[in-house]
């Protein structure tokens, strides 16, 4: 008993520190990006042994602390479209209560490649536009209603795939509404931080939220999201697409490599070993 007591202390401690590790990762990742860090979360918690659909849930838990924190780093310097913002929320919120409801029904090996090809689209879309660093977005009304239907889908897939949405609000509020890449990134943390709140309620419902996983990750990733951002205004639009393209890169070929893994019918290669 004293040994499996031991044991099991071991795979807390190793998870814990996981956890942490990639908290602060995450929270690197979203001042740098503007990005909630669910893609590098979601594939860390399904490592220590959450399903894709835990993991997704847990993920957008841990959003919450760390979008509250990028968004004051950027807010400080300017870098923060309010109105912009709540009308992305407004959707978010309504689309994250869809994306929460299709998290609990769709299976699993669908979430896993559903979230690949959700890589690839954000891939292209960051190889094809550099956004300019002195633009901002133009209001009017037909922006507001495009800015709020935005914030739906965004919202549907923030809910789905447990991401903050702003791998797809970043390029969008570049390339469809000609805000600069820092201002992009701030609107997008402050707007994703309602739909996270809403879309963890409706998850934490459906039992899918491991909340001591989440807390972790969430309060290391506010700690170091603003170190983050500081990196982002020190580095070029371009460069900041190109490192951010990289860091997808990376991703989906886990995701693909994760998705094989749970697909009916598919045999990966195991590795041999030696005999003597």
């Amino acid at each position: 008993m004293e040994r499996q007591h031991d044991a099991m202390s071991n795979i807390n401690v190793r998870v814990t520190m996981t956890l942490v590790i990639v908290g602060v990762a995450a929270g690197l990742l979203s001042g740098l990006f503007g990005i909630g860090g669910g893609t590098v979360i979601v594939p860390a918690l399904v490592l220590v042994g959450l399903t894709q659909r835990q993991a997704a849930a847990t993920s957008l838990a841990a959003i919450v602390p760390t979008s509250i924190s990028g968004v004051i780093s950027y807010a400080t310097a300017g870098d923060v479209d309010w109105i912009a913002a709540l009308l992305l929320a407004c959707g978010m919120v309504a689309g994250s209560q869809i994306g929460s409801w299709l998290l609990s029904r769709l299976p699993e090996v669908f979430l896993r490649w559903f979230y690949a090809a959700f890589l690839i689209f954000v891939i292209i879309s960051q190889l094809m536009f550099t956004p300019q660093r002195d633009s901002a977005i133009h209001l009017h009304v037909v922006t507001g209603i495009l800015l709020a239907l935005l914030g739906v889908g965004i919202g549907i897939l923030s809910g789905l795939l447990g991401i903050g949405g702003g791998a797809v609000a970043v390029p969008s509020l570049s390339l469809l509404f000609g805000a600069s890449d820092l201002i992009a990134r701030g609107t997008s943390l402050l707007a994703m931080f309602p739909s996270a709140i809403a879309g963890t309620v409706a998850n934490w419902r459906r039992h899918l939220v491991y909340l001591r996983h989440g807390l972790i990750i969430g309060v290391c990733a506010a700690v170091t999201a603003p170190l983050g951002t500081m990196l982002a205004g020190m580095i070029t639009p371009r460069m900041g697409a190109n490192l951010f393209v990289a860091y997808l890169a990376v991703l989906f070929v886990r995701s693909v490599w994760s998705a094989l893994k749970v697909t009916p019918g598919v045999v990966l290669p195991r590795k041999t070993q030696s005999r003597d």
